[in-house]
């Protein structure tokens, strides 16, 4: 199992910037990190993901706007999100997923952190 506790979310104005920060423990290696989000009355669709041999996923709304890593030693995964806009508003979740089942196989995930950006 993993355990996943994401924080760094809030509220911010168009044009702005919010890094976001999730710490996992348990059987971290067995799995690959990544990032998603679902907005009020919208699915879940994966931000970004890391897939393993150096393989980053983003999707095609990142354009260049999001950045994730990871900080292997203090067991956290980041997303930074540059140029947000009021779309990106959602509650954006640090998911543990099977590295071959993304997008969209998450196993394991947090209680998610908001993200509000504001016109």
């Amino acid at each position: 199992q993993v355990q996943v506790v994401e924080s760094g979310g809030g509220l911010v104005q168009a044009g702005g910037s919010l890094r976001l920060s999730c710490v996992a423990t348990g059987d971290t290696w067995r799995y690959c990190m990544g990032w998603f989000r679902q907005a009020p009355g919208k699915e879940r669709e994966e931000v970004a993901g890391i897939l393993g041999y150096g393989t980053i996923s983003y999707a095609n709304f990142v354009k260049g706007r999001f950045a994730i890593s990871q900080d292997n030693a203090k067991n956290t995964l980041y997303l930074q999100m540059n140029s947000l806009q009021p779309e990106d508003t959602a509650m954006y979740y640090c998911t543990a997923f099977v590295c071959s089942r993304w997008p969209g196989g998450y196993t394991y995930w947090g209680q998610g952190t908001q993200v509000t950006v504001s016109s």
